[in-house]
């Protein structure tokens, strides 16, 4: 079985003030990385910041052994993250794993949601990973090793009531991972999402009181150990929750060609079945395997 081990890594651990990321930066140092551990020290909802947050798992970590300094930029302040990163490089000197974890809430049903609480969950979830992203791109592919941990989720993937604003920040974040490990392959950057179902400040008053104490967030903490691994997977969508760990995939169908005619939307309209059937479907390699299934079955159709 192979080890995992980050003895002379190091990573930088966004949100990890508190909840999973708390838990994953103490995961990390648990097995040798030097760990920056940001944290605004906001509320869940973003407002507000503390630099104790931040400081008390620096402290937890330095305790136990380990090294580790405190970080208190906000992700939205591209600058910020910028001298973040600096920081790491100047004191370490690399920058191998990123673990992007920070992000807030303001669930509200579409319909009465304010449009600056949707923009500010996009800033904070999509543009504070590409802030973070875009920091330590240059370092990581400079020394052709690197290890990028999205944090989707389920309501990303499947939907939630009451959280678009959520939900469209974190399946974006998926988009960004797709084309980030196309880009990164040749570099050594592997880029990964991790789905998290655990309980921490963010989900309280969400669930139920016996399933909130299921939900243990130490469960999620080996996925993302995975993820962020020199022997991790890249372009994978882990999920994790209650000690179970699944896969989620987006797929596409085999398809039906119909060719276009007048009555091609009728045609459309009674074969959805076939066409949205999952018997066959296949885990595009890129983008670019939609479109060369499509002419496939319209050169096939031809003949």
């Amino acid at each position: 079985m192979s080890k995992i081990d980050f003895s002379g890594r190091v990573a930088i651990v966004t949100g990890a003030g508190g909840g999973v990321g708390r838990l994953h930066a103490l995961g990390l140092a648990a097995r040798g990385a030097k760990v920056v551990v940001n944290d605004l020290g906001g509320a869940v909802d973003g407002s507000g910041s503390s630099a104790t947050a931040a400081q008390k798992v620096v402290d937890e970590i330095k305790a136990a052994g380990g090294e580790a300094i405190a970080n208190g930029a906000s992700v939205t302040d591209f600058d910020a993250v910028q001298a973040m990163v600096q920081q790491t490089m100047d004191i370490w000197g690399r920058v191998d794993v990123l673990v992007n974890n920070a992000g807030i809430l303001r669930d509200k049903s579409f319909a009465k949601m304010d449009l600056a609480d949707f923009r500010l969950v996009l800033d904070v979830h999509l543009m504070g990973a590409v802030h973070t992203c875009k920091a330590v791109w240059p370092h990581m592919v400079e020394q052709k090793y690197g290890r990028i941990v999205m944090t989707t989720s389920s309501t990303g993937l499947y939907g939630n009531f009451g959280q678009s604003n959520y939900g469209a920040a974190k399946l974006a974040q998926v988009g960004l991972m797709q084309t980030l490990s196309l880009e990164g392959a040749k570099h050594g950057i592997h880029v990964n999402a991790l789905a998290p179902t655990a309980a921490t400040r963010m989900t309280e008053g969400l669930v139920p009181p016996e399933v909130f104490a299921a939900l243990n967030p130490e469960a999620v903490v080996p996925a993302m150990l995975v993820l962020a691994s020199e022997q991790a997977p890249t372009r994978t969508i882990l999920c994790a929750g209650a000690g179970t760990y699944e896969a989620a995939h987006i797929t596409l169908t085999r398809g039906l060609h119909l060719g276009l005619t007048p009555d091609t939307p009728e045609r459309l309209l009674a074969a959805l079945d076939q066409v949205t059937s999952s018997e066959g479907e296949i885990v595009p390699e890129s983008g670019t395997e939609q479109g060369t299934n499509e002419l496939k079955l319209a050169m096939t159709a031809k003949r």
